[in-house]
């Protein structure tokens, strides 16, 4: 029992003195992950790829389908 609590007091120390780096490590995945939504919108929306391509893709990930 004391070896659990002395394991927990480390992991709750590491995060204390990590916490910051977990938040930009963390904002970072977002922003990566938002420019890759951005560019898979662009795709769908995008008239000059076929139109059943673009739907399946929004299909696909569960996004709203093109009708043009």
């Amino acid at each position: 029992m004391a070896d659990d609590q002395a394991y927990v007091a480390t992991l709750v120390g590491q995060l204390r003195c990590n916490h910051a780096a977990v938040i930009t490590n963390l904002e970072d995945d977002l922003a990566e992950h938002r420019g890759r939504m951005q560019t898979i919108v662009r795709f769908i929306g995008n008239e000059a790829i076929p139109l059943d391509v673009r739907q399946n893709l929004a299909r696909d990930l569960h996004l709203r389908e093109p009708d043009r």
